[in-house]
């Protein structure tokens, strides 16, 4: 991912070409907002059950003000996430937008992702302010329920992709699963992944462990409505000490590792590598922070860049390569690490003990 020159030179940049880019981000802040109000009044779903239909009769189906939903119609036509017919102004969703913003359980479904910046960043960064001068934070554990929900929409997408086609990719893991082989999870959150891997290894015996009470108590209940309650469990503790070790085929931990505090990260991985069995995976997807200024303006790391900044309210410190890999050396994992981009700016890293 390391990075060639994409530095203007300074010929390029004028004051248009910066005033553009300050437009343009202000911009976005709208799309963001607009998006928000689709998902949270129920345009997109309506939208996607009725299309081709006009902002009044959208406004009267949802009982909402005819105005306003012109005006939201309007703009999210110009956003190009409507499509519309010139005559009758007939409105329907672009392509795949159905999938992305009107449908929760899609893997490309981006609607938390949006809310989590819509509905809490905002309020996190004016917090923000102080912050800065004491270093204070407001950290991810505890907070409530609402926002629980929300991370856990925000990575329903990396979670599907984990279930069903990464662990499936790695060799003899799916055979093991299919086999009763045991699965743990760090940081479980809320039970999402925890379901949708025990849904699609119906003989895996799974466990999440986490230390948010919040997200504990939604992952303990989730499990109980699914009925899986026999083969999924759910604890509460520090990894080193609530799980057994050398017990487990497969440990993944998703979104989680630039989310514990830097202090602990080395004793937590080394947790991980001791639930660990002889051959097992440690699946790991996080961001990876750029190590140098030239990989700051490199794509591959915006994403982990945003990040970085979004939840540094939180405490949370996303690790760099160097960082990422001495902390699963440091842990005695010492065969060869895979290193994978995937989709928007994710690190998928995989290593056998």
């Amino acid at each position: 991912m390391a990075g060639d020159s994409r530095e203007q030179t300074l010929s390029d940049v004028t004051a248009d070409s910066q005033l553009a880019k300050i437009f343009a981000w202000r911009r976005g802040f709208n799309a963001m907002h607009l998006i928000d109000l689709g998902i949270r009044l129920g345009l997109f779903q309506a939208l996607a059950e009725g299309p081709d239909t006009t902002a009044r009769t959208l406004a009267e189906r949802l009982g909402l003000h005819a105005r306003y939903v012109e005006i939201w119609c309007m703009t999210a036509y110009g956003f190009e996430l409507l499509d519309a017919d010139d005559e009758e102004r007939r409105f329907r969703l672009a392509p795949y937008v159905k999938e992305i913003l009107a449908s929760p359980a899609h893997p490309r479904y981006l609607g938390g992702y949006v809310q989590l910046g819509t509905r809490f960043a905002t309020d996190d960064y004016r917090l923000a302010v102080e912050a800065f001068r004491t270093g204070a934070t407001a950290p991810f554990q505890g907070r409530s329920d609402e926002f629980a929900q929300v991370i856990a929409q925000a990575a329903a997408g990396v979670n599907i992709m984990v279930a069903r086609k990464i662990l499936p990719g790695l060799p003899g893991v799916a055979d093991k699963l299919n086999a009763g082989g045991a699965l743990l999870e760090l940081g479980c959150g809320t039970g999402n992944l925890q379901l949708q891997i025990a849904k699609a290894f119906p003989a895996a015996r799974c466990t999440g462990v986490d230390i948010d009470p919040t997200g504990l108590a939604a992952a303990r209940e989730a499990v109980m409505r699914a009925g899986l309650s026999g083969r999924v469990n759910i604890v509460e503790g520090d990894v080193a000490s609530a799980v057994a070790k050398d017990a487990f085929d497969v440990v993944v931990m998703v979104e989680v590792l630039h989310e514990i505090a830097q202090d602990i990260r080395p004793a937590v991985v080394r947790g991980c590598a001791g639930a660990l069995r002889t051959g097992g995976w440690l699946v790991v997807v996080d961001e990876t922070y750029p190590s140098t200024l030239l990989d700051a303006r490199h794509p591959d790391f915006a994403f982990p860049l945003q990040t970085g900044l979004e939840e540094m309210i939180w405490g949370n410190v996303v690790p760099t390569r160097e960082e990422q890999e001495k902390l699963l050396k440091d842990a005695g994992l010492a065969g060869p690490i895979d290193r994978t981009l995937i989709g928007a700016g994710f690190t998928l890293l995989t290593t056998q003990k």
